[in-house]
């Protein structure tokens, strides 16, 4: 999606896990454990797991959540064994979705964003089926009241991003992967904050959608997905028609 559509949506979601702020927590916990597990639990020496204590911070979540999550993961204190997923499918008008999540039950996991995509009008499709036309990228958003585009540009380019754009009422800083946590860093330094940062699927090949009722379809079955326990994050291909809106 694009434009003032796009960042709609952004907000819409933003609101729903707000008030959904337990489910986030479990979300962030889940990947604390995860890199502590893979990279260690000092994060002077882990950027990912420096990055989601700095998300955690950033969702308000409890310091001692933060340390038991960490703990869990270099097996200091005893937890469940998480791994992480990506499901792909179809939903309405075709849209391609990619569903990751975080689980310590890859079948239940598996029966729940299947039930629940053939449920609301989509599909599950097999591996490789839909994930080719995505890219991983780091991504940041950032209200345009926080700072203006060429000093943004300057911080951000510097550090090692791959593009700015301007989107109005906010900027989205892409950047590879392996750049993330030096933009992320970058960005912390000069103070600036961030609406979301997390690495993220990106459309390469988008699907145009036409009528509302086909947008709305989408919409409903991402949000019913990342209603999911175990779902971390629902990507899709949906690319809005010029002029048509979801206010």
């Amino acid at each position: 999606m694009s434009g003032h559509s796009k960042w709609a949506t952004i907000k819409r979601h933003k609101a729903s896990v707000d008030a959904k702020r337990g489910k986030i927590f479990s979300v962030i916990s889940k990947e604390l454990t995860l890199a502590a597990r893979d990279g260690g639990g000092d994060i002077e020496f882990n950027p990912r797991l420096r990055t989601l204590v700095q998300k955690a911070k950033a969702a308000n979540m409890p310091a001692d959540n933060v340390e038991r999550a960490i703990k869990k993961g270099t097996g200091e204190l005893p937890g469940v064994v998480y791994e992480e997923n990506l499901y792909e499918g179809y939903g309405a008008g075709g849209v391609g979705f990619v569903v990751e999540v975080t689980t310590d039950n890859k079948n239940r996991s598996a029966s729940e964003v299947r039930s629940t995509m053939s449920k609301n009008g989509g599909n599950l499709a097999g591996v490789g089926a839909v994930a080719f036309q995505f890219e991983r990228k780091g991504q940041f958003i950032i209200e345009a009241s926080e700072i203006d585009e060429e000093s943004l540009m300057e911080i951000a380019l510097e550090a090692g991003a791959d593009d700015i754009k301007n989107e109005e009422d906010h900027y989205e800083v892409l950047c590879a992967i392996g750049d993330f946590d030096t933009v992320s860093q970058a960005l912390s330094a000069k103070e600036i904050s961030c609406i979301s940062s997390e690495l993220v699927y990106l459309p390469t090949v988008n699907m145009p959608v036409t009528d509302i009722d086909t947008a709305r379809k989408v919409l409903h079955l991402i949000q019913v997905l990342d209603d999911l326990e175990d779902v971390k994050a629902v990507h899709t291909n949906m690319e809005l028609a010029e002029g048509l809106t979801l206010d």
